[in-house]
């Protein structure tokens, strides 16, 4: 298969360049984690949404920030609190005492980057406000339907779900997600090093490396990279595995394989490749697909979705 198959060198080398930028920008303040950065940078250019679950202290807020600093779009945070209500999120109508008429007042998700942080600590009726948004890229408020300007992303984090206080995110929030991914803490070397760290937070200091109109042209991009019909049957074969195995009550979705063949894409693209390899299905199957079934054993849900996924990898044939 030639490289340049199914899309212009030009768009794919410029969707690289694009990556590469974000991923250098956010990983000199999230350091010893380029891993991560750059799954995020592939939610990113596949127009999905990111999970970021981890212990309180990892730099998952850091994570989100140094992103939405990168990208050069709005940008806004809501703190997620047992007692925030959907309104608090989407907006509302508020009375003008002047025209004597009902005005939008806009709410935080009227934005490009929404950091929707300890998402788990509000309630189901709060957390589903972001579900029209995050499919659709619209919200409807007292009737009417109102568009997000794109780009729209959100970053969402959330503590384990043992953690006193929180609220499982359902299958359907979660499935509204393109990764879940995990932090973990830095290398020890990264970590001392941050130690003599001193003066204000690094993001701080991140300006933009890619505009709104690049980050467009990436995301068109992506549904123009060539995959060969053995590896759509790998992707299949990832999502068909998931419904079959013991462990897992709940397989994947239509929704997770449509989502799962879309982040190759990206992946590729972000890879400088106008072509999916087998790789870009193997790296991607556990944060794209663990978060979309559901095990029989949920007191270890997350470790045994997880470890299914990678069992799964070692056992498919891999095309050739």
């Amino acid at each position: 298969m030639s490289p340049d198959d199914g899309i212009a060198p030009s768009a794919s080398s410029s969707a690289e360049a694009v990556a590469r930028r974000l991923v250098r920008s956010i990983a000199s303040v999230v350091r010893g984690k380029d891993d991560v950065v750059e799954q995020v940078v592939i939610a990113l250019i596949a127009g999905g949404h990111v999970l970021v679950e981890d212990v309180p202290g990892v730099g998952k807020t850091t994570l989100a920030r140094a992103l939405a600093a990168s990208v050069g779009l709005s940008f806004r945070r809501v703190q997620f609190t047992s007692d925030l209500m959907p309104a608090d999120v989407l907006g509302g109508g508020v009375f003008d005492r002047e025209t004597q008429q009902f005005v939008l007042r806009k709410g935080p998700i009227f934005t490009q980057v929404l950091l929707a942080d300890e998402i788990n600590r509000t309630t189901p009726k709060t957390q589903s406000a972001l579900l029209e948004a995050m499919g659709e890229g619209q919200v409807s408020i007292e009737g009417e339907t109102h568009a997000l300007e794109a780009p729209f992303f959100v970053i969402a984090t959330q503590n384990p779900r043992d953690f006193y206080g929180t609220y499982p995110l359902p299958e359907s929030q979660l499935d509204r997600f393109l990764f879940r991914l995990r932090i973990g803490h830095p290398p020890q070397a990264t970590e001392r090093t941050l130690l003599e760290r001193t003066g204000g937070a690094p993001v701080q200091s991140l300006s933009a490396v890619a505009s709104a109109a690049e980050l467009l042209e990436a995301q068109a991009a992506v549904d123009s990279v060539k995959v060969a019909p053995e590896l759509f049957d790998y992707v299949h074969a990832f999502v068909l595995a998931t419904r079959d195995h013991p462990m897992l009550e709940v397989g994947a979705s239509t929704r997770a394989a449509l989502a799962f063949a879309r982040a190759v894409r990206a992946r590729a693209l972000v890879r400088g490749r106008a072509h999916v390899e087998p790789d870009d299905v193997k790296s991607l199957a556990v944060p794209c697909l663990s978060h979309r079934v559901r095990t029989r054993n949920e007191a270890a849900s997350r470790e045994e979705a997880e470890a299914v996924l990678r069992e799964l990898r070692e056992e498919l044939p891999v095309p050739v």
